[in-house]
């Protein structure tokens, strides 16, 4: 299969480093002979080294581009970096002091710093690779890597929430993100289809249309099964190794997988991939875990949720408030500061206005400092305390459910990666990685949530676990492009990004060399029913000395994510504001507006529209 898995049980104390053959390791550390590092012969007498030392000295050179060369030369950093080895060496193409070498081949400490590398010859793995992390990311690196010829074994596990709610492969976006997310915004949008649809001549008694909870929660989870079971079989055709069980290191190169029974399992590999992502943060309040909800429960909710607060303003929690709203509950959206922090506030504020306009309430500069159980019921009725946070306010309301959306923590503590010496951002639990996704440990990498200072995206975990899988095993050198990449909230009036919020152009290239060209838009489909005129609204924000090159794009409307993926790869190609304005649009299409932008912020002027 050309894996590089060793079949049968390794003769450590017989191993030499990955590219050195026995002859080459005599060579490389001459017994008796000459140390490397003072290039003095043993014997005490000597003024000098004599012609045959300094032939056998010369002998003792390595080249470092060789596969020995780069071996001991890792080898010998880590032991210096571990007090064995001094952390210089005066001639170039040598390595390590002689003596401590010898000492530290002969405790096994040096092939113990080689097996950490994944370096060590003769070392014997159970896998290639072993994925710890079944979403998306995980899945997409795994069947890359056996598609390459890799043995490779995926761990998954979904610790239940506190309410006990879990779920199968496939990761958050399958089960409790993306989908499920998309399907209820749908249901939602063809609420107000239904409402528009007399205007276009559709007789329609409204008093019978209904919407039933239970129905499209069985429905959506129906499809949510089928992609488990499209998963599992996807692995078993690539001869992935599944098991539904929690990951934890326990030593080099090794791991401890644990299933839902208690029983243990022990594996070993020779590469490791962290990709087990995120999962709701909870406010650490009296009564969150016993009677609220967060998005791991949401979507499959056994029961209408009625009357909701839902707290937050992150793109979760403004999604989750648009949808339940279009399904005809009551909602109510508590805020901390802002909305959708990260994200192009002139931008989110307009989403904001937008949903307030539509009847979901909004209490700003509040948080929840207690839930309490009025009644028990599905749902029951929760009693909300709130404290304001600019003054001594207090809020109290009573709600069905409490969704909370404050923010999501990757799921890193319990991996065991101090064990094996895996730095982590001890605030965030994140993990920081170099620009191939590697950790300070060189076996162990990292994709998707879990990362430092990388955008939590589904698309962005799959296309990382595909190149790093690539890179690894099929030769190739693409790295992960975090730079300009698409995304949609899909709020009642979607937002679609990529490239720089106006906040963000602004600190980066200065106010005095961008121009933000913008106008509003009103979709034809809305027209009819006169609805919403002029609420959708375009930007486009241009770095002014790079030939007014987009940098920045925003659009609110219907189909953002539609519109916003086919930019998206304009702007990745350089695209300038003279080529969009020599594009000739399609109409009457929402991302027509595109190719007319005309008026500036900074000139000020009228933007909206009064027809097509």
């Amino acid at each position: 299969m050309g894996s590089s898995v060793t079949k049968g049980r390794g003769v450590r104390q017989e191993s030499f480093p990955r590219g050195l053959q026995h002859g080459e390791m005599a060579r490389a550390t001459p017994f008796g002979a000459i140390c490397s590092c003072c290039q003095k012969t043993h014997c005490t007498e000597s003024t000098g080294p004599s012609q045959p030392s300094a032939e056998l000295r010369e002998r003792t050179r390595i080249n470092e581009d060789s596969n020995a060369g780069r071996a001991l030369k890792v080898a010998r950093s880590d032991l210096a970096m571990d007090g064995l080895l001094p952390a210089g060496s005066p001639r170039q193409n040598q390595v390590g002091d002689h003596d401590q070498a010898v000492k530290a081949h002969r405790e096994g400490t040096l092939l113990r710093t080689l097996e950490v590398n994944g370096q060590a010859e003769g070392a014997s793995y159970d896998y290639d690779l072993i994925v710890i992390g079944g979403g998306s990311g995980g899945l997409a690196a795994s069947k890359e890597a056996a598609k390459l010829g890799k043995k490779v074994m995926v761990l998954d596990f979904v610790v239940p929430t506190p309410l006990g709610t879990r779920w199968g492969l496939g990761g958050t976006c399958v089960n409790v993100g993306c989908i499920p997310k998309k399907l209820m915004h749908q249901t939602a949008l063809l609420g107000q289809a239904i409402k528009d649809a007399p205007r276009f001549g559709w007789q329609l008694d409204e008093t019978a249309i209904k919407h039933s909870w239970d129905a499209m929660t069985e429905a959506v989870q129906n499809y949510i099964g089928s992609l488990n079971w499209g998963y599992r079989v996807s692995l078993r055709e690539n001869s992935i190794t599944y098991e539904n069980a929690y990951g934890e290191f326990v030593g080099q190169h090794k791991i401890k997988a644990t299933n839902n029974k208690g029983v243990e399992k022990f594996y070993t590999a020779e590469k490791f991939l962290i990709a087990t992502g995120e999962r709701p943060r909870y406010l650490g309040i009296p009564g969150d875990k016993e009677y609220c909800i967060t998005s791991d429960d949401l979507f499959s909710l056994p029961y209408c949720p009625g009357k909701t607060l839902v707290v937050g303003a992150s793109y979760v929690a403004l999604e989750c408030a648009g949808f339940l709203a279009g399904l005809g509950l009551d909602v109510t959206v508590m805020v901390r500061s802002i909305l959708l922090r990260g994200f192009d506030q002139d931008m989110a504020n307009k989403i904001g206005d937008h949903m307030e306009e539509h009847g979901i309430k909004f209490v700003r500069k509040y948080v929840p400092s207690k839930i309490e159980r009025v009644q028990e019921g599905t749902p029951g009725i929760l009693r909300v305390t709130a404290h304001s946070t600019e003054n001594a306010g207090i809020f109290q309301e009573e709600y069905n459910t409490v969704l909370l959306a404050i923010g999501r923590d990757a799921c890193t503590r319990k991996l065991g990666l101090e064990k094996v010496g895996v730095k982590l951002n001890e605030k965030t639990g994140k993990i920081p990685v170099n620009d191939v996704e590697q950790t300070n440990v060189p076996y162990i990498y990292a994709i998707g949530d879990v990362l430092e200072g990388k955008l939590e995206l589904t698309p962005v975990a799959i296309q990382a676990g595909r190149l790093l899988a690539r890179r690894l095993y099929g030769g190739a050198k693409t790295k992960c492009d975090y730079l300009n990449v698409p995304t949609t909230v899909f709020t009642p009036l979607e937002y679609g990004a990529c490239g720089y919020s106006e906040e963000k152009a602004i600190e980066i290239f200065g106010d005095k060399n961008i121009e933000v060209y913008h106008s509003y838009f009103w979709p034809l489909e809305w027209t009819v029913p006169s609805r919403d005129n002029n609420k959708c609204y375009a930007k486009i924000i241009c770095c002014i000395p790079d030939k007014e090159r987009v940098i920045g794009f925003h659009v609110l409307g219907p189909n953002a994510g539609e519109i916003t993926q086919g930019f998206a790869a304009a702007i990745k190609c350089g695209i300038t504001k003279e080529l969009l304005d020599s594009t000739i649009g399609i109409h009457p299409v929402c991302a027509e507006v595109f190719t007319t932008l005309s008026v500036t912020k900074r000139a000020g002027g009228n933007i909206l529209q009064s027809g097509c």
